[in-house]
């Protein structure tokens, strides 16, 4: 059912998109079933807004205030419509503090317009296909598989001896399930070589 309203409201939106003249982006009321609409700040299947579905990996992102920084690092390399997609997407997503851990000037100096292809390789790194909850990455420990990234990496995961789970180094604080996969909150940039 959720799928379904979030298609109509996709459609709904590509539908007004298409037939309205001078930018004007608003569906007919008669015929939408769900709110949908389009900003001037985003594109593509990110720019649709959604009231009614469940919150995608983008919207989970925007509306955390503990991951401004990725939301800015993902609007930088342009990949919003990545995570908006069906999925399903596992996303590892470092809070502010995991950048700020970085050498200072790091994350100033990867937002930067030529910075982009670079910027978005480390972010993909962060993504796997799959839905991976709390369950799921205890399994791939456990069976002692390493976690494909979009990247095209692989990341090692780990349960310590405090059973927390480590992704490529990074610890996991929690899960936020989406409409088109799983945002996995870490307390670091994930690491391959961990």
């Amino acid at each position: 059912m959720k799928k379904s309203i979030l298609f109509i409201s996709v459609l709904t939106a590509s539908i007004a998109l298409h037939g309205c003249s001078e930018g004007n982006a608003e569906a007919p009321a008669e015929n939408a079933t769900a709110v949908a609409e389009t900003t001037n700040e985003t594109h593509g299947q990110s720019g649709v807004k959604d009231d009614v579905s469940q919150a995608n990996i983008l919207n989970i992102a925007i509306g955390s205030p503990d991951h401004t920084t990725l939301v800015a690092a993902v609007q930088a390399a342009q990949i919003e419509d990545v995570l908006v997609n069906a999925g399903p997407l596992t996303v590892f997503a470092p809070t502010n503090e995991a950048f700020g851990k970085l050498p200072a000037g790091t994350v100033e100096e990867l937002v930067k317009p030529e910075n982009k292809a670079k910027l978005a390789g480390i972010l993909t790194m962060h993504a796997s296909p799959g839905n991976f909850n709390d369950a799921g990455l205890r399994k791939e420990a456990r069976k002692g598989r390493k976690m494909y990234m979009a990247s095209g990496d692989y990341l090692t995961v780990v349960v310590d001896d405090n059973d927390d789970i480590y992704v490529g180094g990074a610890k996991v604080l929690g899960f936020a399930p989406a409409s088109n996969g799983m945002v996995v909150v870490v307390d670091a940039l994930v690491d391959p070589t961990k």
